[in-house]
């Protein structure tokens, strides 16, 4: 039998991971929709050089990133931009850039739902 008391690190988060998705269902229910991120610019994705551009021409050209991570002891950025609706489409947009030890691109992924023109 576990017994959580309110000093506990594990309740604690428990408590904020409950807390927020009843925040984000209470903003979806009461307005229809919630975003998640912020928007970065897309048409520059196409110019990442795996081997070549640095995560200084990374920032200079996305800025900060939404998130920040380790993928196999390697950093990673994520810029994300995720709109969610209860009425149409939603839309999201994802950029995760992984990086050598030298902070040079060592692989990046662009995700999209919206629609070429």
């Amino acid at each position: 039998m576990k017994i959580y008391c309110l000093g506990s690190t594990h309740f604690a988060g428990l408590l904020k991971k409950t807390l927020g998705g009843l925040f984000v269902s209470m903003v979806l229910l009461t307005s229809g929709c919630a975003t998640v991120g912020h928007e970065f610019p897309t048409a520059p994705v196409s110019t990442i050089k795996i081997g070549e551009t640095t995560q200084n021409d990374i920032y200079t050209t996305f800025g900060n990133p939404w998130r920040t991570g380790l993928d196999s002891g390697m950093k990673t950025w994520t810029y994300g931009n995720y709109y969610y609706t209860l009425f149409g489409d939603g839309s999201t947009e994802d950029l995760v850039i992984k990086f050598d030890k030298h902070g040079v691109v060592s692989s990046f992924v662009f995700n999209t739902t919206k629609r070429s023109k």
